[in-house]
């Protein structure tokens, strides 16, 4: 059983958990609200459903190609300025999707400022975290919490997001995220940053160039899926190929004693790779799911944006339940154990989602495959973060929280991308293409199950 934290480090605890928790709540809130305002925005803005498909995916890919070079700028600029630097870009954007009169600005406001402002101040968030709260039973309290803030933000955007586009407009959505923004900006500022800055420290440009451009060229060639099967063959072999070249090259200037972007020590760890496979796997089918029931129930059933909101209210009461109960799981259960069990219930949630649509026209039909799939997803996004945080010393702390914010928004990324262009593709299919694409889903949980096994029975922590 863990010890309980000292109370200088509660004390400690309740003066920086809410900026940074926050701070990812509204990140993750961005990724899914704007699921339930695709007909909305659609029609507002003169687009299509791709259109959409196309904004949210380069928002989370954003974010996942540039959230390890953000990692490494924090030991140039400082934890804490970079940290406030990512909010400002991030508000601006949200103003600028605000006032997007057509899809191109909606792209460069959501889909760039947003992406680039959440990944300068989400790795912050973790090394923060890390350096601030040294007692590890409080820092372990405060990654759940923040883990599960994320991912309450995820499932919570449909309906609060619903709520605000039905009630004023989709605009308004953005205009709250804005607002949030200056709330985690007055409360960070008492927020402190105990390592120093050091501009002196080396950036490895040509390795973030590399590492950017292979992940963005290969969802972009997933994207082109329905459009061009010449385009997505380009796209995933080059892809493929940029990120072969970036491991040469990191490989290549750690041999040399250079700095590299990232260090490979990072993949020498098992139990980390199998619990990064499985952060990828729970936030793909999260947010694969969240996009293809969404547009399911508006493009083919006709549901508004609070209807389809308000139905997926029952993913967010079952990833808060399973949420707020972590801590105490955690300390009566394995972190395998809850992984495992995590994805056993998820993938009963996407199969019940599956079954009960082509049983029923009830829109609560989707409930109970909802709140399976909420509750599988928050009973493991805590165990499977503080699984890979553990298995590496503090020197490497900031390396891993990027490395690891980047493949959970990967797997974003891929699930709005992959499960969002089968539907898309074949939207006047309706059930047949919401069935396809949820079958993707459902084989994608069973592969993170089978990941899950291979985690080892008990988890350390490295110290040294």
């Amino acid at each position: 059983m863990t010890a309980a934290a000292p109370s200088s480090s509660r004390t400690q605890l309740r003066r920086v958990i809410a900026p940074l928790a926050l701070a990812q709540f509204i990140c993750s809130f961005a990724g899914s609200n704007m699921n339930v305002m695709i007909n909305d925005m659609s029609r507002d803005l003169n687009t299509t459903v791709q259109g959409i498909q196309v904004s949210i995916t380069l928002f989370l890919l954003t974010m996942a190609a540039l959230m390890i070079p953000a990692g490494k700028l924090t030991d140039l600029f400082g934890r804490k300025r970079l940290f406030m630097l990512g909010l400002a870009v991030y508000g601006v954007g949200a103003l600028v999707s605000a006032a997007a009169p057509g899809l191109g600005v909606l792209i460069v406001g959501n889909s760039i400022l947003e992406g680039i402002g959440t990944a300068l101040l989400i790795p912050p968030v973790y090394i923060l975290t890390t350096v601030l709260l040294p007692d590890i039973p409080t820092r372990a309290l405060a990654f759940g919490i923040i883990s599960g803030m994320g991912g309450v933000g995820a499932a919570a955007g449909p309906l609060i997001g619903g709520l605000i586009a039905t009630g004023i407009s989709w605009r308004a959505a953005f205009v709250f995220q804005a607002l949030i923004i200056v709330v985690i900006l007055l409360l960070s500022r008492n927020l402190d940053d105990p390592i120093p800055a050091d501009p002196k420290r080396p950036f490895d440009t040509v390795g973030a160039v590399l590492s950017a451009a292979g992940l963005i060229v290969l969802v972009l060639g997933i994207l082109a899926a329905d459009n061009s099967l010449t385009l997505m063959i380009i796209g995933l072999v080059g892809g493929a190929a940029l990120l072969a070249v970036f491991f040469w090259w990191v490989g290549r200037r750690q041999r040399r004693g250079k700095e590299a972007l990232l260090s490979l020590e990072l993949f020498r760890n098992r139990t980390s790779n199998v619990a990064l496979v499985t952060q990828n796997v729970q936030w793909l089918v999260l947010m694969g799911s969240s996009f293809v029931v969404s547009a399911y129930l508006q493009v083919v059933r006709g549901y508004n944006a609070i209807e389809t909101g308000v139905i997926f209210t029952a993913a967010t009461v079952g990833l808060l339940l399973t949420s707020v109960a972590a801590g105490r799981l955690a300390r009566s259960f394995a972190q395998r154990t809850l992984i495992l069990a995590g994805f056993l219930i998820t993938v009963a949630g996407v199969g019940v989602l599956l079954w009960l649509a082509t049983v029923s026209t009830s829109a609560w039909s989707f409930a109970p495959g909802l709140f399976l799939l909420g509750s599988g997803i928050g009973l493991m996004l805590t165990p499977s973060v503080n699984v890979v945080q553990s298995a590496f010393p503090e020197r490497l702390q900031g390396e891993i929280s990027g490395l690891s914010r980047s493949v959970s928004n990967l797997g974003s990324s891929l699930g709005m991308a992959i499960a969002g262009t089968i539907l898309v593709a074949n939207i006047a299919d309706g059930a047949r293409a919401y069935g396809d694409a949820m079958v993707w889903l459902a084989a994608i949980s069973v592969i993170g199950l089978i990941a899950a096994v291979f985690l080892p029975r008990k988890v350390g922590v490295t110290t040294k």
